[in-house]
């Protein structure tokens, strides 16, 4: 087998047997693509490459100044790639399974205050070229906020899935695994407005002969919904509008805004993961330390004892006799 044939059965068996989501998947592909072609250019392919080998890649990655993250997630690759081979038959061996990855930089995930996600909110009743773009940006907020979703899941949302003012919204997240999450009121409201719009608009396409699109956040392009590429640009706008830096907002900012705010509030981590649709604990427990590094701030900044407080009150006082 080739090389592409390698990688196009492995994706193939990705999407069939673990359900896959299409972002993995193109993920999967793309990281593949770099490997496969790494090896071509060493005269090897992914059936004749040994341990060396794949470490040689390794170390040409690190060379290239790619990011710890992205060596982990490129090593992840390979060695879900190797696995398939070898309990498919296609190697007798697993080139891949003793080497250790670069591991991933210790980083908190970046959210926001609640006050700051008030401004967003506000900043998108008040934006858009007329009053079915502000509609349709009041309900990609206040439902991005409420549930905590996926952007790709936000964009994809069926319309069928909020006729009836329903409570609790379903969710398709990865792997096509369900769940449901609720709507807070203001989420609620602001989709039947936009429900109500688009029912209208679907009665003049009707009288004019055209199909009523399926998406609860429709557009004319070749997804049949909005993109995630648009609705990051938009967020963007909203940022600006909201007097928040551009580069603290995106739409999994909001995401851990979500997930930050309800742990601060008292939800149990194990609600949380679900309601996020983790399939780990472990990694809805990274906001218990988003949480622990916001409250040290706090004290940081304000308890009487702190060296920080003591050289802002210090400041201050110089301030003022000057």
């Amino acid at each position: 087998m080739s090389a592409a044939e390698w990688c196009a059965a492995f994706l193939e068996a990705q999407a069939a047997e673990q359900g896959a989501a299409r972002n993995t998947l193109e993920a999967y592909a793309r990281d593949l693509a770099d490997f496969t072609g790494w090896l071509g250019r060493q005269g090897l392919a992914p059936d004749s490459a040994a341990q060396d080998d794949i470490e040689r890649y390794l170390i040409a990655l690190e060379a290239e100044g790619l990011a710890r993250a992205t060596r982990a997630r490129r090593l992840s690759a390979i060695k879900q790639l190797y696995r398939f081979a070898f309990e498919d038959r296609l190697r007798a061996d697993n080139p891949a399974m003793r080497i250790k990855g670069p591991g991933r930089d210790a980083r908190l995930p970046k959210t926001l205050t609640e006050e700051e996600v008030d401004r967003l909110l506000g900043a998108a009743r008040e934006t858009g070229r007329g009053a079915r773009e502000r509609c349709r940006n009041t309900c990609l907020m206040e439902l991005l906020y409420a549930t905590g979703m996926r952007v790709s899941e936000l964009v994809s949302l069926p319309l069928a899935a909020t006729r009836g003012d329903p409570q609790m919204l379903m969710i398709r997240g990865k792997g096509g695994k369900e769940r449901m999450v609720p709507l807070s009121r203001g989420a609620r409201a602001a989709t039947q407005d936009w429900v109500a719009m688009l029912d209208a608009q679907t009665e003049r396409d009707r009288a004019e002969g055209r199909a009523p699109s399926p998406f609860l956040f429709p557009s004319s392009g070749k997804a049949g919904h909005l993109t995630r590429h648009r609705f990051h640009a938009l967020i963007k706008e909203l940022a600006v509008a909201a007097g928040i830096s551009p580069a603290k907002v995106t739409p999994h900012t909001l995401r851990h805004a979500f997930a930050t705010h309800l742990l601060a509030n008292g939800a149990d981590l194990m609600a949380i993961q679900a309601l996020l649709g983790h399939a780990d604990v472990a990694t809805t427990e990274i906001y218990t330390h988003v949480l622990d590094a916001r409250l040290q701030a706090l004290v940081l900044d304000h308890h009487p004892l702190s060296e920080v407080a003591t050289r802002k009150t210090a400041g201050s006082t110089s301030s003022d006799g000057q």
